[in-house]
């Protein structure tokens, strides 16, 4: 329970800080707050600190700490690889990316069309994971990159990466994975989805916000992608920019207890989302579960409540923290982008909502999640009903999107 009293359900959006990560954190704010590339001893201090932390996150996941190169986050790591391989490499000019990935790979993904690459999608199966078939057709010969998803954000479905990586390879290309929901959820070595570069963020770990890392698989992958960010040789002049110690520490220490909480949290928190569902299908029998016969993230649960406007539905629930989908565009006017690529229409699409639990929610929050959503999409149909017949209409063209 948050300190507003509101429920929170929004963990594929953020999560918060342990309190063992803020712990780590405090002494780099004001004690040990030298720059770490000053060569004194306490910027040596503050170096041993981020190099501590960059060996905790390359266990974590399986590589070497020369392969983990810190940014701001996942969207930095996203547009680091897509635009800095792109610079460096003109001769290849096909990207290929999956339909349903985040926009901080979709959006970069569209100014590379616009200075001529070609960009194409691999489309989705409406269970939300990505047609292989139809991808190899699309990687060819001239394929530079290949972008998808671990997991989806909006779905949490699972995306075959290494049967994608294997094939791209193949076929000549680079292979990046926006991995930012797959730590402290599932199983994950960057090692086992045999991909070339990979984007994380903190604060979906229960790290801090700001803070995160892009993969760069040493040899080729290293070479072929040139820095966004100059004027500094920091993170092996990959990223140039003074480092954010306290954040690069509680990120380390994040990694560490993702590790060695991870058994008990996905039995936890699977068994939540369980729960919610089990209610929610047993109160409203006509709901879509998107996503449901593939292999999805302990926690996500994405919902079509067919005819109630995710937004309409959101602003009623008030006293729930859930989305409408991704937090970055659940301001937008728009339907969900990943619902439309799994087949749906877009009424269907402007109804989807994502609850998604995590470590501190608890069994009752599933049981309250449902009842308080089914007792709002009823009352919502009722008050539609009352309504002259069009008026669905009439709100979605007055821009009442999700």
């Amino acid at each position: 329970m948050m300190k507003n009293s509101a429920v929170y359900l929004d963990y594929n959006a953020s999560t918060p800080c342990s309190a063992e990560v803020v712990e780590s954190m405090l002494p780099f704010f004001s004690g040990d707050y030298a720059n770490p590339t000053s060569t004194h001893v306490a910027g040596r201090i503050a170096l041993r600190a981020v190099e501590q932390a960059r060996l905790n996150i390359a266990k974590a996941f399986g590589v070497s700490p020369e392969e983990i190169i810190f940014t701001s986050g996942a969207t930095e790591s996203n547009c680091m690889v897509i635009n800095g391989v792109a610079q460096k490499h003109q001769m290849r000019r096909r990207i290929v990316v999956g339909a349903g990935e985040h926009k901080s790979v979709l959006e970069p993904c569209k100014d590379l069309q616009e200075r001529g690459f070609e960009v194409v999608s691999i489309p989705l199966k409406r269970s939300g994971v990505i047609n292989v078939s139809e991808a190899e057709h699309l990687v060819n010969k001239n394929t530079l990159l290949v972008s998808v998803q671990g997991a989806n954000n909006e779905t949490g479905v699972v995306q075959p990466v290494r049967a994608i990586a294997n094939l791209a390879r193949s076929r000549g290309a680079l292979v990046h994975c926006d991995a930012a929901q797959m730590p402290g959820k599932l199983p994950f070595h960057l090692d086992d989805i045999g991909v070339d570069y990979a984007s994380l963020s903190a604060h979906k770990l229960y790290g801090p916000k700001g803070i995160g890392a892009c993969y760069v698989r040493q040899g080729r992958p290293r070479a072929a992608v040139a820095p966004l960010l100059q004027g500094g040789g920091q993170e092996g002049e990959l990223r140039a920019g003074t480092h954010n110690v306290p954040a690069i520490v509680g990120f380390g220490t994040a990694c560490q207890l993702a590790v060695s909480l991870l058994h008990r949290s996905m039995l936890q928190v699977d068994s939540i989302r369980d729960s919610f569902e089990s209610k929610l299908l047993e109160l409203l029998p006509e709901v879509i579960l998107v996503g449901a016969t593939e292999n999805r993230l302990p926690g996500t649960s994405c919902v079509i409540f067919t005819d109630v406007p995710a937004d309409i539905l959101l602003a009623r629930a008030s006293d729930l923290c859930i989305s409408s989908g991704s937090a970055c565009t659940s301001g937008t006017v728009s339907p969900s982008h990943v619902i439309l690529a799994c087949g749906y229409s877009r009424d269907e699409a402007r109804c989807m909502v994502r609850v998604s639990f995590g470590r501190y929610s608890r069994a009752i929050d599933a049981d309250l999640a449902a009842t308080r959503l089914a007792e709002c999409v009823k009352a919502i149909r009722g008050d539609l009903e009352a309504q002259p017949s069009d008026s669905f209409a009439r709100t979605r063209e007055h821009g009442h999107d999700v």
